[in-house]
This record gives C-alpha cells, sequence and structure tokens, in this order.
C-alpha cells in the first residue's frame, strides 16, 4: 500500500510543477516551487523584498509580468500601467473578478468634517500626553491606526457602537490584521482562523448597526452617520441589500478607511519632516484661513481652499500609495498581451506602487507642484495615478481619504512641532500589509500653542 500512496504523491507533485510551468510560459519567475506553499515562506519573512523582487523581474521583461506560486494559487504581478488599466477595465463575470466583497455606493462628502475633527483633536491631545519627555520618540503607527479606527467607526456607525462594541471591535480587528500577514492554515491556534472569526464577528457587528440604524430611519429620525445616510437611499431601493450585505460593504469601507489612510498619514508625517520647505508653505496656507486660538473649526470651505495641501496629500497618496497592488481572480482564461493568456484562477496583482513612478516628471522625487495649476500631472498623467484604482471599479472613497488626510495634515502642522527620531533605514518601506515606514514613524512632538485646548 505504501508504494502506491508514495507513487500517487509523487505523480500530484509532479502535477503540480507541470501546471504550474505551462501557465507561467515564457513569464519571469520561479522554476521549481515547493509543493503548496511556493515562495509563501520568503513572502511572509520579508514581504518588502519579495515584492521588490517581482517588481524587478517584471521590468526586466519585455512583458512587464512576471509569475510565481503562493499557497497553490498561480500568481502574476503586473509593472505595466497599460496593462493594470486593462485588468480594471474587464473587472466582469467572464474576466477578473476583484478580491473582497463589491464596493456598494454611498457617500463621503462634507457632513462628516466636524466629526474628523473633534476625533483627530482629541487624539493629538493624546499624543501630546504620551511625549511629555521631550527627549523620548513616540512611534505613531499604532497611534495613527487608533485615530483612523476611531475615525471610521464614528464616522460610519456613530452611536450604534457602545463604549464596550467599540473595545471588542478594536481587538478584532487587531486579530485580523495579524492573521492578514500569517500562513493561511484554518485550523484552531493558528493566527488565520483567530483572524477569520474577528472577521465574522465585525461583520456581524457592523449589520447590527446597519438593522439598527434603518429602523432609526424608518422611524422618521435625522441621519447622523454615514450608515444612516446609506439606509435613507437603501430604503427606497425596489430590493434593498440585507443587513449582512451592508455589513460586509462597511467592513470593507472600514479596512479602507483605516488601514490605507493609516499608512497616508504616517508618511505625510515622514514626508513633510523631510522637506521642510513643503512644511513651511503648508503651514503659510493653512495659517492665512484659520487661527486655532479662535477656536473655531476648519470648514468644508477651508478645506476646499487648502489647494497646496491637498497638492501634498495628493503626492503622499502618489509618491506612497498605501495598497501597492489591487488583487484581481481571474474568472476565465484572458488573453493580457500578445503573447501571454492569464490562466483561470490565477491572482493577478495591477502594481499601483510600480505606476506611481512611470511617466510623472522626475517620479522619484516628492513634488506637490506636480498638481499645481500649469503642471497637472494628476491629469497629464492620469494612466499612472493608479492610487485609487482606475475605470468602473475606482474606489469609491477617495474624497473622504483625501479630505480626511488634507485635515489631518492641516490640523497636525499647525498644532504640533515634530521631527524624527532618525535612524538608518527609518524610511524604508515595511508591508503590514499597507505600507507603512521601517521604523513605525517615530517623532519627537511639542505643542505649537501651549496654552491650546484640543477639548
Amino acid at each position: 500500500m505504501a508504494p502506491y500512496l508514495l507513487c500517487a504523491i509523487t505523480l500530484l507533485l509532479l502535477y503540480e510543477q507541470l501546471s504550474y510551468l505551462k501557465k507561467k510560459g515564457p513569464l519571469p519567475g520561479p522554476t521549481l516551487i515547493l509543493p503548496f506553499i511556493g515562495s509563501a515562506i520568503p513572502m511572509i519573512l520579508n514581504p518588502t523584498n519579495f515584492w521588490r523582487h517581482q517588481a524587478s523581474s517584471a521590468a526586466a521583461s519585455t512583458s512587464g509580468l512576471s509569475a510565481n506560486y503562493l499557497f497553490g494559487r498561480f500568481t502574476l504581478f503586473i509593472r505595466s500601467t497599460d496593462l493594470s488599466h486593462l485588468v480594471f477595465s474587464n473587472v466582469r463575470p467572464d474576466a477578473f473578478h476583484l478580491i473582497g466583497h463589491p464596493f456598494g455606493k454611498k457617500l463621503f462628502g462634507d457632513h462628516n468634517l466636524h466629526i474628523h475633527q473633534s476625533v483627530i483633536l482629541s487624539h493629538l491631545s493624546r499624543w501630546l500626553s504620551l511625549a511629555a519627555d521631550p527627549q523620548t520618540p513616540i512611534k505613531l503607527r499604532f497611534l495613527c491606526r487608533d485615530l483612523n479606527l476611531d475615525t471610521s467607526q464614528t464616522v460610519f456607525a456613530g452611536p450604534y457602537l457602545s463604549a464596550e462594541a467599540r473595545r471588542r471591535f478594536n481587538e478584532d480587528y487587531n486579530l485580523f490584521n495579524v492573521g492578514l500577514m500569517a500562513l493561511p492554515f484554518d485550523l484552531p491556534g493558528f493566527a488565520f482562523r483567530r483572524a477569520r472569526l474577528a472577521v465574522s464577528r465585525l461583520v456581524s457587528t457592523l449589520s447590527s448597526c446597519a438593522a439598527s440604524s434603518k429602523a432609526r430611519i424608518l422611524a422618521g429620525e435625522e441621519p447622523s452617520c454615514l450608515v444612516d445616510f446609506w439606509m435613507q437611499d437603501e430604503i427606497r431601493e425596489a430590493e434593498p441589500a440585507s443587513a449582512d450585505e451592508i455589513g460586509g460593504h462597511l467592513f470593507d469601507f472600514l479596512f479602507a478607511a483605516q488601514d490605507a489612510s493609516t499608512s497616508s498619514l504616517l508618511w505625510a508625517v515622514a514626508l513633510l519632516e523631510a522637506h521642510p520647505d513643503v512644511l513651511g508653505r503648508v503651514r503659510a496656507e493653512v495659517s492665512a484661513v484659520w487661527d486655532p486660538l479662535t477656536r473655531e473649526p476648519i470648514s468644508a470651505a477651508m478645506i476646499r481652499g487648502f489647494k497646496y495641501t491637498e497638492s501634498v496629500a495628493r503626492e503622499v497618496v502618489r509618491f506612497r500609495p498605501p495598497a501597492t497592488m489591487v488583487p484581481h481572480i481571474a474568472g476565465e482564461p484572458f488573453r493580457l498581451t500578445e503573447n501571454y493568456v492569464v490562466p483561470k484562477g490565477a491572482i493577478v496583482f495591477p502594481s499601483a506602487y510600480e505606476s506611481s513612478f512611470q511617466g510623472f516628471t522626475e517620479p522619484d522625487r516628492f513634488d506637490p507642484d506636480r498638481f499645481a495649476e500649469g503642471r497637472e500631472e494628476d491629469r497629464v498623467f492620469k494612466r499612472n495615478f493608479l492610487a485609487f484604482g482606475a475605470g468602473p471599479h475606482q474606489c469609491v472613497g477617495q474624497r473622504y481619504a483625501l479630505n480626511h488626510l488634507v485635515l489631518f495634515i492641516a490640523l497636525f502642522v499647525s498644532l504640533v512641532d515634530f521631527r524624527r527620531h532618525r535612524t538608518d533605514g527609518c524610511d524604508e518601506i515595511s508591508y503590514v500589509p499597507t505600507i507603512v515606514p521601517k521604523d513605525d514613524c517615530q517623532v519627537y512632538i511639542s505643542p505649537r500653542f501651549p496654552g491650546f485646548s484640543f477639548s
């Protein structure tokens, strides 16, 4: 019996290897793969080097593609901007499927600005209290994460999350984040299993919020958070989505608002500190129309008037796109180039990061003026600006994300003096899974107006 079993296993391994090579075709990539796990171990141990190698292999190829194998799935990395657009524009049942819950429609607008401001101010106050010792730097990564989690919970779910529900929510969200970077072993005791169960609880919590919101709106009450505005439209639909469906969509929105925004806030601080001329211009623009000592909040009209600060925010997102790749699954074989057909079931990774450094003038230079009137590189090189995706499946929350980033920059630089705690490699990219500075953005901070009250 044992020889037959050994023979069967050998044949299965040989089939896996040959199947991979057939799908890989002429593309650069490993010739031999480990059974099932493929290149998963180097990807988890050092994701920065793994994806850098994928990009360099694709750059060296005339096709702009590179192949690999992860957890039993053939993967395709796309460096070419044109091919990335081809994927984005062909999200349909017989071509590519966007991985994750489909994004629903709704509403990221000015009505949430006052909520953002109050949450940001309360967290800046906490940061400054943690930095009481001016000789000790603080790490901003988890502080920014908590700020964004607080903001997104308040903006999305408003009164429907109690203090205890928020505490449990934060714990489950942390389990989810840990699981994203773990081996996908769905077994008791493994981080992946804990993450999967945590996501189920998170979606269930958000579904309950949606149900409570719907009842409140049907009772004639005014909307006070995003899910209320959503429900206000949803009850007019002929076939309204279920609470579970809305809970899943809200979880997608929360992931984008939380993890992607955390990445952008960290890089904004790092890049502003590294470019004092840019920092000075932002402070001058904000102080020309807003004085924090008046206790008046920053208005939506002010935000729209911060043209240079918005250019800084756009350049932060271009220079360090939070979600460096947007994975899709090939639902059917798809001819991507004249010489290569993407096999059915392949996971395809169009790279927003690689596209950000193609086309633009001096793309390796942090230059907010590229978005100013007269240059408008976001229009001239629109095809290369893929941080929010492209085509019909562009990120619906990009206005929300930019407003949030502009407001944070305006408040942070106006109220806080800061400098980096510089160490070797502190600005290198780390995947967590969005990208952040390797040192978690360690800074020394102090209040610019010692008498200012953040409450």
